[in-house]
């Protein structure tokens, strides 16, 4: 456990992380490892067992997750966007 969540034993690593990485963006076992060398293919797949026996809590992370980040996006909006917002309507203007 990490800060409460499923990790890979020994690393930081969240179940969650591998995840997403494997489910969610398409990356294979061994792309996993690659992008990060401090794990192996064996804890990838003990991530991705752990994950299939405990589905529900790891979606409810997941949906937690997204819900933060959407309300830290609300809060904290885009400085950048900000600008290309304030440009168009001074061009409106």
């Amino acid at each position: 456990m990490c800060g409460g969540k499923a990790c890979i034993a020994g690393h930081r690593v969240r179940v969650l992380d591998v995840v997403m990485w494997h489910e969610h963006h398409g990356m294979s076992p061994d792309e996993i490892v690659s992008q990060v060398p401090t794990i192996t293919l064996a804890d990838v797949h003990a991530a991705l067992a752990y994950y299939f026996d405990h589905m529900e809590e790891i979606q409810e992370e997941m949906r937690q997750e997204r819900a933060r980040a959407e309300e830290f996006r609300r809060g904290n909006p885009s400085l950048i966007e900000t600008k290309f917002r304030q440009e168009r309507l001074e061009e409106a203007s």
